[in-house]
């Protein structure tokens, strides 16, 4: 009898999903496009905000612009404003939104699946590479804009919304939250990058799905859209961090744009992941199923959107634009107060409190010819102040533009020794009267009544 060797059968195991992301991780921070980007937003900011802080004319039309002389934390919110428009959706775009296209375009896909044996194995290593190169981007756009402003300017205090001074500390801790919470529309936005760059394919409409998406839901964030709605779009967090720098902060709609926010990223991930296991790969030629886009990934999504929309509509109170003329004296009231102290404490008058004070405001939308709510440049506000041992009331008069989202700038119209336009020496150096001219928020789900 002759003995009969058997050959061993060659056991094929599917590589590990740690070892597939340091590879597609890899793969990402090679492009020269990635790279580029890691090198602007890890030193860009920083050369903004340092450059920007020793002009002496300042992007006052941006939240927080105005104090950039005064503190190095305005910086980063700065940058912040602007990243929430224009950069996280590009970074978004660029990430996530070309890195399953790719493969369809270098027709890897068949070279890919054999070594990795596993879609979903796949899916998750591109998923998780993106979102690590993401978090890289941000993070170079938050320590950048920080350093920068900190070298620039100091670490100094930091006027809020309510203008209340933030200790350095508070302020710290309140930026690197503002940029914390603006995390999840930016997921979200990924998220709708790797939905399109499954479903689309080669087709570059995946890659400009992120700025096209951002860009409509600022567009909506302008209209005079109903409280729910507004709260109900996933880029809401992008605006709705102001509400960090009141006392007490404005957490209600922060929370629920943080909350919407992450909620779309879920779902996107979700549709792109089975959109992508349930994809053709022996076809070279695949450039995305139109239909199953439709079904699979825009109907849940639109889907998803009106039940938000109900869903914040009756757990909120709040009805309309949200901007009634109660919150609008309110918040202009409580402005003015804390303000008018700094200004005595600039000008070195006999301190005076927020209760001596007792500061009101009386304000009317288009001379009360018209309904008195909502947004718009049309609302005049007279502030009445009184000061201890003088019998006169003090008034002055603002206008204010108040924007759909609740934010608004309060421009001093007189007497011109309260709100005019004059500078005043401060240890920064001179510094416009902080009275003329100053940001506000009007706090869209705050029910409380005036008393």
């Amino acid at each position: 009898m002759t003995a009969t060797a058997i050959r061993p059968v060659a056991v094929t195991r599917r590589v590990p999903v740690a070892r597939a992301y340091r590879f597609e991780l890899v793969k990402l921070v090679s492009q020269w496009r990635i790279r580029l980007l890691v090198l602007v937003c890890w030193v860009a900011p920083a050369l903004f905000v340092a450059g920007v802080s020793q002009q002496s004319t300042l992007p006052s039309d941006t939240l927080f612009g105005r104090w950039m002389l005064a503190t190095g934390w305005a910086g980063p919110l700065v940058v912040l404003g602007f990243a929430g428009t224009w950069a996280l959706p590009v970074l978004t775009s660029v990430v996530a939104g070309d890195v399953f296209a790719a493969e369809d375009r270098l027709g890897t896909w068949r070279h890919l699946l054999v070594a990795v044996r596993s879609p979903r194995r796949i899916f998750a290593a591109k998923a998780l590479a993106s979102l690590t190169v993401i978090l890289m981007l941000v993070a170079g756009l938050v320590g950048s804009s920080v350093i920068g402003g900190l070298l620039a300017v100091g670490n100094r205090q930091l006027v809020g919304l309510d203008g209340q001074l933030l200790a350095p500390g508070d302020a710290a801790g309140r930026v690197l939250l503002a940029w914390l919470c603006a995390l999840a529309p930016t997921l979200a936005l990924a998220a709708i990058g790797l939905l399109g760059s499954v479903a689309l394919g080669r087709s570059p409409m995946g890659l400009l799905l992120p700025p096209l998406v951002a860009l409509a839901l600022q567009v909506a964030q302008m209209l005079p859209l109903p409280v729910a709605v507004r709260l109900a779009l996933p880029g809401y967090a992008f605006i709705s961090w102001n509400g960090l720098f009141t006392s007490p902060a404005q957490l209600a709609p922060l929370l629920i744009g943080v909350a919407v926010g992450l909620v779309w990223a879920t779902l996107a991930t979700g549709l792109a992941y089975l959109l992508f296991v349930r994809r053709d790969f022996t076809n070279p030629a695949y450039d995305g199923s139109g239909r199953r886009a439709l079904t699979v990934g825009l109907l849940p999504l639109a889907a998803l959107t009106a039940l938000t929309v109900g869903a914040v509509a009756v757990a909120t109170p709040s009805t309309g634009s949200g901007i009634g003329q109660e919150k609008v004296e309110r918040s202009l009231a409580t402005a003015f107060a804390h303000l008018y102290r700094m200004q005595t404490g600039q000008l070195h008058r006999p301190a005076v409190t927020e209760a001596q004070l007792r500061t009101s405001a009386a304000c009317t939308k288009s001379d009360g010819q018209a309904a008195q709510e909502g947004p718009g440049n049309d609302w005049r506000c007279v502030v009445s102040w009184h000061l201890p041992g003088v019998a006169v009331t003090g008034t002055a008069i603002y206008q204010l533009d108040i924007g759909p989202d609740g934010r608004y700038v309060a421009d001093g119209d007189g007497p011109k020794e309260v709100n005019g336009y004059f500078l005043v020496r401060t240890p920064a150096g001179d510094t416009p009267n902080p009275l003329w001219q100053f940001d506000g928020n009007v706090d869209l789900l705050d029910t409380t009544s005036k008393g």
